[in-house]
């Protein structure tokens, strides 16, 4: 009965909400144009304090998950119908919370700009209820999952590994540090120093676990899968066509993150250097992505030949002999971009070329902290 009662009125709550948040709409609403990433992290400072962010505030207050964290790929920044409130209400409690796609550490971030712009106490409430979460989420080792508590089912087993996959736990490391610093936007809310405390054990553990997972290769460090296994720490499959692999992708943000990191022990040192020199060893040039729309007008991405392209790395390479590969949904490697179907090469991203501006970095780096190569 107190269950049921508690449902109605949060749904009385919800739709109170949805009514104000359409009466008080004025015409100052291009931030509904934008994505939630910008909105959340990229707004003018004065932009936290008007009442469309406090409106936008309440939305993410209310789908927050009750073990503290949030589901992925929601546009918090959107009026909520009916139909959503329902949807959030019955799956609070459910398995939801991730670190996937910037989830949790998006939402954290606006709760610290907003605490910033108006030190609403529900702001820091919830933003302390999700650091507990991604305290609690973080395995012995050091690592994180990808969604936690894990989502059951063959197809998603790979939601319990330790997850690299689109920087997810690189953003996690990086929000932590900052919070630990009090560093902006975390510099207003309220974290006690006991917590603090625990927020860089937990940093110090994470960089402990990206260390531990990097892949040797005939006893030579080399880079990272977008996943390791949580109990081997290998490199581990996650859907059909993210096989086990050298990662292209998620290899330069781990190193980006190590690059941070003020006097870097010679551990760090030498798992950045390694990084880099197997990345520049497997980069590849002369060729560049284009769309080459056919006669139906659809999307088709091919690789061509360009020999003032910047270099590019693949997302993926065999951890055996170490080049690239592409799969359909079957999960069978093919060693071309051009062998795999429409839906899968068209849908997906297989090469990067963000390893010039890594390089450019590494350089700095190897500078500022006189590195012998």
């Amino acid at each position: 009965m107190i269950n049921s009662f508690k449902k109605i009125l949060q749904t009385l709550i919800v739709l109170l909400f949805i009514s104000s948040a359409v009466v008080a709409q004025n015409n100052n609403d291009d931030y509904l144009k934008y994505s939630w990433k910008k909105v959340a992290t990229q707004m003018p400072d004065q932009w936290y304090s008007t009442a469309d962010a406090q409106r936008v505030a309440e939305t993410v207050l209310f789908c927050q998950q009750d073990n503290g964290g949030w589901q992925k790929n929601k546009p918090y920044h959107l009026p909520l119908t009916k139909q959503d409130s329902s949807k959030i209400i019955e799956s609070r409690s459910g398995v939801g919370s991730t670190i996937d796609n910037g989830a949790t550490t998006t939402e954290m971030i606006f709760l610290a700009k907003m605490y910033t712009a108006g030190a609403d106490e529900r702001y820091a409430k919830a933003f302390s209820k999700a650091i507990d979460f991604l305290l609690e989420a973080q395995y012995k080792n050091g690592g994180w999952p990808q969604f936690y508590p894990f989502r059951d089912g063959k197809s998603v087993s790979y939601a319990s590994h330790i997850t690299y996959n689109d920087n997810a736990m690189v953003n996690v490391l990086r929000l932590l540090r900052e919070v630990a610093a009090s560093a902006k936007p975390f510099n207003t809310i309220p974290v006690d120093a006991a917590k603090k405390e625990k927020i860089q054990k937990a940093y110090s553990k994470g960089i402990e676990c990206i260390l531990n997972t990097q892949i040797k290769k005939n006893k030579q460090l080399t880079v990272w899968c977008a996943q390791h296994d949580e109990f081997t720490l290998a490199p581990a499959n996650a859907r059909t066509y993210e096989l086990a692999s050298f990662s292209g992708a998620e290899s330069v943000g781990i190193v980006q993150l190590l690059m941070e990191i003020e006097h870097p022990s010679p551990e760090i040192i030498a798992a950045v250097t390694s990084a880099v020199k197997w990345m520049d060893a497997h980069k590849i040039t002369g060729v560049k992505l284009v769309n080459q729309p056919g006669a139906d007008g659809k999307k088709n991405v091919v690789l061509v030949e360009d020999a003032t392209a910047v270099p590019l790395l693949a997302r993926f390479y065999d951890l055996d002999t170490e080049k690239p590969f592409f799969c359909d949904r079957d999960g069978i490697k093919k060693p071309t971009l051009a062998e795999i179907g429409s839906e899968r090469r068209n849908g997906y991203s297989w090469y990067y070329d963000n390893f010039e501006s890594l390089q450019k970095q590494y350089n700095k780096w190897l500078a500022k902290w006189n590195v012998k190569q």
